[in-house]
């Protein structure tokens, strides 16, 4: 469903009502996207070639004058928020486009949302399935992009989404615009400030599910920081900065264009705010730089692209109203896409025998018997987790008898030579996908001494900009899950042919949700005890297992 070009005759929905005063504020103009990539690194190192790795697996919205406060009048709201004259001007700050200190994380009630992307989901024959879902946030100088832009990933509930700001995307001045922009006198709200070919192979290869090297801007010092931050593809891009609409190349990569329209007033006030709390600046500097460069600019360049937006947001993130119509129509669309690949993937491998990279435990009357109570749906918790931890160990001492072992003599008491075997491998890690993965780490432990853990790990290919796992050859990975369905099976062989899957069991269909048929419900409510997802819910969670790369949706 493609959103119908905004106009200025289009209809107007009634707004939320406001409070008095400004609207919510956005503290700074700048990418919350990518932190400390790293985050989701193994625990303890990575794991080299030598090493093993055992895995567990349109609308137009409400004019801002039809929902202005009532009481008070706009330059008193402005007297409020702008700060006091012959107040001491704040120390200087270095503000950079990206954050450090932070992980690429954001917490919401429901799930952690990864900020910083994902390699790409797969498809049938091994290769990239859909294109992300790119955003793009357009609007003046303060507007709330940001703040709109977090509170669409908030709403929208996706583990993998990537914000990309524009700011990271500065050109690097040379020593004149230097000395101009240390005296306010550089215009960095002129398209020809921006990088746009940067930008354009930026965002192709996000959406290719590529990873990216981005620049860090600094504002304080006017230049690129010497580190560049790593993110990858994601379900959902979302792309914003004042400038977000001014480039036709740019225009053809955004699949929903989102003007955010704010009272000029009001993003002076968040501009002078940013600019002397955060950035060191004086009030004289700011509002010359804004009369001088920013109004001209959003009149001339900015303000224009309105028309090439699919949906206009009056009142930037105070406008509720406005959200909840953007996300509903892209989890449409997301769902779409989704569907779409789930059926192929169902549908592509059917009457193909299973792939010789897989091995099931094998089905003795000891293993049936304990399958027989775990998918009972009358077993209790107690019972379904003792059998279930069985079934792990059995999983891990079957999957270890797949390791490299060679020959080797030892002497015992008795002062006799033994010929054995003992492993020809450096180290195994273990990797669980979370969160039902964790289950099997207390059986690793148990059988692998001073085994490394970790949890999903995302590495990036230098050379190629693809996403691998730490340079482990693909015949080094082996994935466990305790029940895997025949079209996760070829999922996951098509798209890592080398990669041994085990398990203990392979259920032949999936019903319409994608659940595995007869299967044993929904794994991790019934081991942690939680609240049972309803029918229809995309949140069931599939039997336990963990993987350096992503088969947990296969």
């Amino acid at each position: 469903m493609a959103a119908p070009p905004a106009s200025a005759d289009a209809p107007r929905l009634p707004p939320p009502p406001a409070a008095a005063g400004d609207g919510p504020d956005r503290p700074a103009e700048r990418s919350e996207a990518s932190c400390e990539d790293r985050s989701r690194q193994i625990a303890g190192g990575c794991p080299g070639p030598e090493e093993h790795c055992v895995s567990f697996p349109s609308h137009t919205f409400p004019a801002k004058s039809d929902y202005m406060p009532g009481t008070g009048s706009n330059a008193e709201s402005l007297d409020r928020l702008l700060p006091a004259v012959g107040t001491r001007r704040s120390p200087r700050k270095r503000t950079t486009s990206q954050c450090k200190s932070e992980p690429p994380l954001l917490r919401t009630s429901k799930r952690t949302i990864y900020t910083a992307g994902r390699p790409p989901w797969y498809n049938e024959h091994g290769t990239q399935s859909k294109e992300a879902f790119a955003i793009g946030l357009g609007g003046g100088s303060a507007s709330g992009k940001t703040t709109v832009a977090r509170m669409i990933i908030e709403a929208l509930d996706v583990p993998w989404v990537v914000l990309l700001s524009m700011d990271s995307f500065y050109k690097v001045l040379t020593t004149q615009q230097q000395e101009q922009a240390a005296r306010n006198n550089f215009n960095f709200d002129h398209p020809d400030a921006f990088d746009f070919d940067l930008i354009v192979s930026t965002l192709k290869k996000l959406k290719q599910g590529k990873s990216v090297k981005v620049p860090v801007y600094d504002f304080t010092t006017h230049s690129r920081k010497k580190d560049w931050k790593t993110l990858y593809g994601a379900n959902v891009i979302i792309f914003e900065g004042i400038m977000a609409f001014a480039d036709k190349t740019l225009l053809e990569l955004l699949d929903m264009k989102i003007f955010v329209d704010t009272d000029s007033d009001i993003r002076l006030v968040r501009r002078l705010r940013r600019d002397i709390s955060e950035r060191g600046r004086d009030i004289e500097g700011v509002i010359k730089q804004y009369n001088k460069f920013v109004k001209p600019a959003f009149d001339q360049y900015i303000q224009p692209t309105m028309r090439v937006a699919d949906i206009v947001v009056p009142w930037g993130s105070g406008n509720t109203v406005a959200i909840d119509l953007i996300v509903q129509h892209m989890h449409s669309q997301l769902e779409e896409r989704e569907l779409s690949v789930r059926a192929a993937l169902a549908s592509a491998h059917q009457c193909h025998p299973l792939p010789q990279t897989l091995s099931v435990l094998e089905s003795t009357p000891q293993v049936r018997g304990m399958h027989t109570i775990i998918r009972d749906k009358e077993t209790s918790r107690d019972e379904f987790i003792f059998y279930s931890k069985r079934l792990m160990r059995l999983l891990i001492e079957h999957a270890l008898s797949f390791l490299p072992f060679q020959d080797c003599v030892v002497q015992t008491p008795q002062g006799q030579d033994y010929a054995g075997k003992c492993y020809a491998g450096k180290q195994i890690t273990g990797v669980s996908i979370l969160r039902a993965g964790e289950t099997m780490e207390p059986a690793l432990r148990a059988v692998c001494k001073d085994v490394r853990i970790g949890t999903i790990l995302i590495q990036t290919n230098q050379l190629t900009g693809e996403p691998e796992d730490h340079d482990v050859p693909e015949d080094k990975i082996f994935l466990l899950s305790l029940l895997m369905a025949e079209m996760g099976v070829h999922s996951v062989a098509y798209a890592f042919p080398q990669v041994r899957i085990l398990t203990t069991a392979v259920d032949k269909r999936v019903n319409d949700l994608f659940r595995i048929i007869p299967g044993i419900g929904n794994f991790g409510d019934r081991y942690f005890g939680t609240d049972a997802v309803p029918d229809g819910s995309d949140e069931e969670e599939w039997p336990p297992r963990a993987s350096l790369s992503e088969p947990e949706r296969a």
